[in-house]
């Protein structure tokens, strides 16, 4: 990657910017004592997070709805930690969730930083897998928006990173050139190798600990951008 060469920088969002572990596992908090369940935080997220990990790559690809993704993760949860807890209130606290989530909207640290270090260098823009209504308010209340000139989310294209298809509707969308574009973010394959293939540079924010990869540049915080930006 030649740093004189770029000119449009493409943001994942979350465990990028939005620290969705923290502002997930309060939101968890909040709605186990709206809905008075008397459940370990501790115990509940530990069998969660991979459940939910198996669903989002489900959804990726187009194997699971929107709908069940939502319903499932939590009931495949309760159900291995031997929970009852019936339909209706898993419904009720799978839309609990989706209503609480942006109550909080901690950013992983250096954020700010970051974004206020790049602004006016280069033109920064969001491609994000998530629901709208959901991927736009993190970005709104956690006041970071005016960073980026352009946000492109999956479920408005219709297509999820790694799809290529989502990597050229942000370009176009951004007047952007494959060729002096770069693309942060923590997934290896949604983000890293979604952008390569499409010709886009990338730098893994290593936000999951994982072992460097081929010539993948790899940074374990945001203030490791300024080292190649």
């Amino acid at each position: 990657m030649n740093k004189n060469n770029i000119k449009d920088i493409f943001f994942d969002l979350d465990h990028t910017l939005w620290d969705f572990d923290k502002n997930s596992n309060l939101t968890f908090i909040k709605i186990f004592a709206l809905n008075e369940l008397d459940i370990n935080i501790d115990i509940f997220l530990e069998a969660y997070y991979p459940i939910n990990a198996n669903y989002w790559d489900l959804y990726r690809e187009n194997k699971v709805s929107k709908e069940n993704l939502r319903f499932y993760r939590l009931a495949d949860t309760f159900k291995k930690l031997k929970i009852k807890v019936g339909d209706n209130m898993i419904r009720k606290l799978s839309y609990d969730y989706i209503d609480c989530l942006t109550d909080f909207n901690n950013l992983i640290p250096g954020a700010i930083q970051i974004l206020e270090y790049l602004d006016n260098k280069y033109n920064m823009h969001v491609i994000t897998n998530g629901f709208k209504e959901v991927q736009k308010k993190k970005l709104e209340e956690s006041t970071i928006t005016k960073y980026f000139k352009t946000i492109t989310i999956s479920e408005e294209v219709g297509y999820k990173k790694p799809n290529p298809i989502i990597f050229h509707y942000a370009l176009k969308k951004a007047n952007a050139v494959n060729t002096s574009s770069l693309m942060i973010g923590d997934s290896y394959q949604a983000d890293i190798l979604g952008a390569i293939n499409v010709g886009i540079s990338a730098i893994l924010f290593n936000y999951h600990n994982i072992d460097p990869i081929d010539n993948i540049i790899s940074v374990n915080s945001l203030s490791d951008l300024t080292t190649y930006l």
